[in-house]
């Protein structure tokens, strides 16, 4: 029987696979409580939308690579903050967090450096949930976003707002 471990370490023709391990995967990680609790808030999803999800998903490949690809990571198990990229937060609903949460759900142990090949399959998982997110959250129109209301009768910093005089 074929683990986790030797389907991420087939070599090139491995490529052809990786959306189905990504949704294989993100279906198991949907039945976890706290995989389950992440989604990407307002301010990442932007970034995501501006960005488009080639760039996000060289992003991706880049801070797995520096932040869980060697064999004992620094810091690991606090390397990868809870905000900041919608890198981190996908990170964390995938498991790709930590070398200890990589070993758990993708079969690969610590103390062994990923491969290019275990970057690149990672990378797609996490951007498969990115994509995931943004097509459950579609981007707002114009139309549908809301001017930020402003209180009433006073300015900056609770001076009194200037008379209207024409």
């Amino acid at each position: 029987m074929e683990t986790m471990r030797d389907a991420l370490d087939h070599g090139p023709e491995a490529g052809d696979d990786d959306a189905r391990y990504a949704a294989e995967l993100l279906d198991r990680l949907s039945h976890s409580k706290f995989r389950a609790s992440f989604s990407l808030g307002a301010a990442d999803r932007a970034y995501a939308w501006s960005k488009g999800i080639p760039v996000v998903a060289g992003h991706a490949r880049e801070l797995l690579r520096a932040r869980v690809g060697a064999a004992r990571p620094f810091k690991d198990g606090k390397q990868t903050p809870y905000r900041g990229h919608p890198v981190f937060v996908a990170q964390h609903a995938t498991a790709t967090c930590c070398r200890s949460c990589i070993a758990r759900w993708h079969g690969i142990p610590v103390g062994v450096t990923l491969s290019d090949r275990q970057i690149e399959r990672l990378a797609t998982l996490v951007t498969a949930w990115i994509q995931r997110d943004l097509d459950a959250h579609p981007r707002p129109t114009p139309a549908s976003v809301q001017p930020r209301k402003r209180g009433r009768g006073r300015g900056r910093a609770g001076t009194p707002k200037q008379p209207t005089l024409f």
